[in-house]
């Protein structure tokens, strides 16, 4: 599993979960074929609180990628959840 942070570059400066990476709601399409090739791969997507993430997975998704999913509620559910692998 992969996990991606599709929010605006501040944001991410702000905080982030541990291990995820970082590919903006504004280049992902662009950039996701160099960085995950395996389009059977399981990309879990995650922003704010949702939104940006579940549009960004329904793309990825319509780029082949079958397992293209959006963390519900995103980073400020993590942080609520006691976000304790967050850094």
């Amino acid at each position: 599993m992969l996990l991606v942070d599709v929010r605006e570059d501040h944001e991410w400066e702000a905080g982030h979960a541990a291990g995820a990476i970082h590919l903006g709601k504004g280049i992902i399409e662009r950039d996701i074929e160099s960085i995950v090739p395996d389009k059977k791969q399981t990309v879990v997507l995650y922003c704010g609180g949702g939104y940006r993430s579940a549009l960004a997975a329904d793309s990825l998704r319509r780029m082949g990628y079958r397992h293209a999913l959006s963390m519900a509620g995103g980073w400020r559910a993590w942080k609520r959840s006691k976000g304790k692998t967050a850094r």
